[in-house]
Protein backbone atom coordinates (compact mmCIF):
# COMPACT_ATOMS: atom_id res chain seq x y z
CA UNK A 1 0.00 0.00 0.00
CA UNK A 2 1.46 3.48 -1.12
CA UNK A 3 1.86 5.73 1.77
CA UNK A 4 -0.58 8.98 1.77
CA UNK A 5 0.85 12.31 1.23
CA UNK A 6 1.06 15.02 4.13
CA UNK A 7 -0.05 18.54 2.85
CA UNK A 8 1.41 21.34 4.92
CA UNK A 9 -0.79 24.71 4.57
CA UNK A 10 0.30 28.06 6.60
CA UNK A 11 -0.18 31.39 5.74
CA UNK A 12 -0.87 34.87 7.87
CA UNK A 13 -3.26 35.21 10.41
CA UNK A 14 -6.38 36.39 8.00
CA UNK A 15 -5.39 34.95 5.04
CA UNK A 16 -8.05 32.94 5.10
CA UNK A 17 -6.25 29.37 5.24
CA UNK A 18 -8.82 27.93 7.75
CA UNK A 19 -11.51 28.78 5.58
CA UNK A 20 -10.00 27.25 2.50
CA UNK A 21 -8.96 24.02 4.60
CA UNK A 22 -12.44 23.50 5.45
CA UNK A 23 -13.84 24.23 2.07
CA UNK A 24 -11.11 21.73 0.82
CA UNK A 25 -12.13 19.19 3.59
CA UNK A 26 -15.74 19.29 2.51
CA UNK A 27 -15.20 17.70 -0.57
CA UNK A 28 -12.29 15.69 -0.18
CA UNK A 29 -12.65 14.02 3.60
CA UNK A 30 -13.11 10.63 2.15
CA UNK A 31 -9.36 10.70 0.81
CA UNK A 32 -7.96 13.34 3.41
CA UNK A 33 -7.29 13.14 7.19
CA UNK A 34 -7.31 16.86 8.50
CA UNK A 35 -4.48 17.04 11.22
CA UNK A 36 -5.66 18.84 14.53
CA UNK A 37 -2.91 21.14 15.88
CA UNK A 38 -2.88 21.12 20.18
CA UNK A 39 -2.90 24.66 21.89
CA UNK A 40 -2.43 26.38 24.71
CA UNK A 41 -4.26 29.74 23.68
CA UNK A 42 -7.90 30.05 24.71
CA UNK A 43 -10.71 28.89 22.72
CA UNK A 44 -12.71 31.92 20.30
CA UNK A 45 -16.09 31.63 20.15
CA UNK A 46 -17.94 28.88 18.36
CA UNK A 47 -14.61 26.58 18.65
CA UNK A 48 -14.96 23.41 19.83
CA UNK A 49 -12.14 20.90 21.62
CA UNK A 50 -11.32 18.46 19.33
CA UNK A 51 -12.36 19.64 16.31
CA UNK A 52 -10.81 23.21 15.49
CA UNK A 53 -8.14 22.80 18.08
CA UNK A 54 -7.36 20.07 20.85
CA UNK A 55 -7.21 23.07 23.96
CA UNK A 56 -4.56 22.17 26.66
CA UNK A 57 -3.19 23.89 29.88
CA UNK A 58 -0.20 24.64 29.36
CA UNK A 59 1.27 22.03 32.16
CA UNK A 60 0.03 19.30 29.92
CA UNK A 61 0.88 20.72 26.53
CA UNK A 62 4.81 20.83 27.89
CA UNK A 63 4.49 17.27 29.32
CA UNK A 64 3.44 15.90 26.11
CA UNK A 65 6.38 18.05 24.89
CA UNK A 66 8.74 16.55 27.18
CA UNK A 67 7.29 12.68 26.12
CA UNK A 68 7.79 13.47 22.47
CA UNK A 69 4.45 13.21 21.65
CA UNK A 70 4.48 16.09 18.87
CA UNK A 71 6.28 16.30 15.40
CA UNK A 72 6.52 19.79 15.78
CA UNK A 73 5.40 22.31 18.49
CA UNK A 74 5.86 26.46 18.41
CA UNK A 75 5.51 29.32 20.64
CA UNK A 76 3.70 31.71 19.13
CA UNK A 77 2.99 35.57 20.49
CA UNK A 78 2.03 33.98 23.99
CA UNK A 79 0.42 30.57 23.41
CA UNK A 80 2.49 27.07 22.77
CA UNK A 81 0.96 25.07 19.40
CA UNK A 82 1.90 21.72 18.28
CA UNK A 83 0.95 19.03 16.20
CA UNK A 84 0.43 15.58 17.71
CA UNK A 85 1.97 12.61 15.90
CA UNK A 86 -0.17 9.67 16.61
CA UNK A 87 -2.89 10.74 13.91
CA UNK A 88 -0.46 11.94 11.23
CA UNK A 89 1.43 8.57 11.19
CA UNK A 90 -1.72 6.92 11.88
CA UNK A 91 -3.07 7.85 8.87
CA UNK A 92 -0.30 8.24 6.19
CA UNK A 93 0.33 4.85 7.11
CA UNK A 94 -2.86 3.36 6.16
CA UNK A 95 -2.59 5.29 2.48
CA UNK A 96 -4.46 8.29 3.50
CA UNK A 97 -3.33 12.09 2.26
CA UNK A 98 -2.77 14.28 5.47
CA UNK A 99 -3.45 17.88 5.61
CA UNK A 100 -2.60 20.43 8.01
CA UNK A 101 -2.97 24.09 9.13
CA UNK A 102 0.41 24.82 10.19
CA UNK A 103 2.55 28.25 10.88
CA UNK A 104 5.28 28.83 9.22
CA UNK A 105 8.14 27.75 12.38
CA UNK A 106 6.01 24.41 12.16
CA UNK A 107 5.92 24.20 8.78
CA UNK A 108 9.77 24.46 8.66
CA UNK A 109 10.40 21.79 11.42
CA UNK A 110 8.34 19.44 10.03
CA UNK A 111 9.98 20.24 6.45
CA UNK A 112 13.23 19.26 7.87
CA UNK A 113 11.92 16.08 9.24
CA UNK A 114 9.27 14.51 6.64
CA UNK A 115 11.27 15.25 3.77
CA UNK A 116 8.13 14.15 1.45
CA UNK A 117 5.73 16.79 2.87
CA UNK A 118 4.63 19.47 0.51
CA UNK A 119 4.01 22.94 1.81
CA UNK A 120 1.65 25.72 0.07
CA UNK A 121 1.43 29.26 1.59
CA UNK A 122 -1.60 30.94 1.03
CA UNK A 123 -1.26 34.53 0.42
CA UNK A 124 -3.69 37.57 1.10
CA UNK A 125 -3.59 39.45 -1.75
CA UNK A 126 -2.22 42.60 -0.29
CA UNK A 127 -1.62 43.50 3.52
CA UNK A 128 -4.33 46.34 3.80
CA UNK A 129 -6.67 42.82 2.74
CA UNK A 130 -4.75 41.14 5.60
CA UNK A 131 -5.79 43.75 8.33
CA UNK A 132 -9.38 43.93 6.92
CA UNK A 133 -9.95 40.59 7.24
CA UNK A 134 -8.53 40.31 10.83
CA UNK A 135 -10.41 43.33 11.91
CA UNK A 136 -14.33 41.86 9.84
CA UNK A 137 -13.54 38.43 11.99
CA UNK A 138 -13.81 40.25 15.47
CA UNK A 139 -12.41 37.82 17.54
CA UNK A 140 -9.20 40.61 18.40
CA UNK A 141 -8.63 43.24 20.55
CA UNK A 142 -6.54 46.13 18.87
CA UNK A 143 -3.20 44.97 20.51
CA UNK A 144 -3.53 41.33 19.31
CA UNK A 145 -4.53 42.84 15.69
CA UNK A 146 -1.24 44.73 15.85
CA UNK A 147 1.03 41.51 17.36
CA UNK A 148 -0.92 39.37 14.69
CA UNK A 149 0.32 42.36 11.79
CA UNK A 150 3.39 42.26 12.90
CA UNK A 151 4.28 38.67 12.88
CA UNK A 152 2.25 38.59 9.66
CA UNK A 153 5.01 40.55 8.28
CA UNK A 154 8.19 38.51 9.32
CA UNK A 155 5.39 35.18 8.03
CA UNK A 156 5.31 36.85 4.64
CA UNK A 157 9.25 36.70 4.15
CA UNK A 158 9.25 33.04 4.64
CA UNK A 159 7.04 32.05 1.87
CA UNK A 160 10.24 31.90 -0.40
CA UNK A 161 10.95 28.07 1.66
CA UNK A 162 7.26 26.97 0.29
CA UNK A 163 6.82 23.90 -2.76
CA UNK A 164 3.72 26.52 -3.70
CA UNK A 165 2.70 29.88 -3.04
CA UNK A 166 -0.95 30.49 -3.79
CA UNK A 167 -2.27 34.51 -3.85
CA UNK A 168 -6.19 33.80 -2.17
CA UNK A 169 -8.40 36.19 -4.11
CA UNK A 170 -11.06 34.02 -4.23
CA UNK A 171 -11.88 31.40 -1.92
CA UNK A 172 -13.27 28.72 -4.64
CA UNK A 173 -10.11 29.14 -6.84
CA UNK A 174 -7.70 29.20 -4.29
CA UNK A 175 -9.36 25.41 -3.10
CA UNK A 176 -9.29 24.45 -7.20
CA UNK A 177 -5.85 25.28 -7.24
CA UNK A 178 -4.75 23.02 -4.07
CA UNK A 179 -6.91 20.32 -5.83
CA UNK A 180 -4.56 20.21 -8.70
CA UNK A 181 -1.51 20.37 -6.06
CA UNK A 182 -3.00 17.77 -4.90
CA UNK A 183 -3.15 15.61 -8.02
CA UNK A 184 0.13 16.70 -9.54
CA UNK A 185 1.76 15.58 -6.41
CA UNK A 186 0.02 12.09 -6.76
CA UNK A 187 1.30 11.81 -9.73
CA UNK A 188 4.81 12.43 -9.22
CA UNK A 189 4.83 9.85 -6.81
CA UNK A 190 2.45 7.21 -8.70
CA UNK A 191 5.33 4.57 -10.01
CA UNK A 192 4.61 2.03 -12.91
Amino acid sequence: MEKGIIFVISGPSGSGKSTIINRFMEKHKKDFFLSISATTRQPRKGEVNGKDYFFYEKNKFILDMKKNKFIEYAKILDNFYGTPKGPIFNNINKGKNVIMDIDVQGARKIKEKLKNCVTIFIMPPDFDELENRLRKRKTDSEKSIQKRLKLAKKELKERKNYDYIIINNDIEETVNIIENIVKLEKFKRYKI
